[in-house]
């Protein structure tokens, strides 16, 4: 195993295949390592066979509910570029990030009852509605949530950041160091390639 997935301390030291099954997730890549191999095992095999896309829906199951929501608003911004403000529900989803509450949670909730119906970072306010696996606050938190919602979504904003433009493969590379980054108690701040401008293309 290269270095490169060492030291996931925010990783639980679970089986990969457990985390995956708990968030109702599966990997398309066949594996030959046993059902006990750790994610670190895991993502190595994954690296080796160039499956960008299992290794993103991995992390996405192993990182904690604050690191993935982050991780998925780091693609959140890369989708949009720079803005002068922040859509809602992704300003809304780093508030709770930095300060998890109820009340930020059910802010969340509200921007994306708001939201546009094209906004895509009501993807990250809904890893913070089910961030527990709960259907929310108060009286909803006596219901379980869809399975998997959260991981689900974070995995599915870090996709349309890989599809974004540019080098996917490029792309892929950053989005799992930022993951790894954030799973060694990093802040993930790696930016994507470059995108290439009418004057640079060919």
């Amino acid at each position: 195993m290269t270095q490169r997935f060492d030291d996931l301390k925010k990783v639980p030291a679970q089986p990969a295949a457990r985390l995956l099954a708990h968030e109702n997730a599966k990997l398309k890549t066949p594996m030959s390592l046993p059902a006990s191999a750790g994610v670190s095992e895991v993502m190595a095999a994954l690296a080796e066979a160039g499956a960008t896309v299992d290794m993103l829906r991995l992390m996405s199951v192993a990182l904690p509910p604050r690191e993935r929501t982050w991780w998925a608003c780091l693609a959140a911004r890369d989708l949009i570029g720079k803005v002068d403000k922040l859509p809602l529900p992704l300003e809304l989803a780093e508030a709770w990030v930095r300060r998890p509450s109820d009340d930020t949670r059910d802010a969340a909730r509200t921007a994306v009852d708001l939201a546009d119906v094209d906004d895509e970072t009501v993807l990250c306010a809904t890893a913070v509605i089910f961030c527990d696996d709960k259907l929310g606050t108060g009286e909803l938190a006596a219901y379980a949530g869809p399975p998997g919602a959260a991981s689900a979504a974070v995995f599915a904003m870090n996709i349309k950041a890989l599809t974004s433009g540019g080098d996917m493969a490029a792309n892929g590379h950053v989005l799992i160091d930022r993951a790894l980054d954030i799973a060694r108690g990093g802040n993930g701040q790696i930016s994507l390639p470059a995108r290439p401008t009418e004057e640079t293309l060919p």
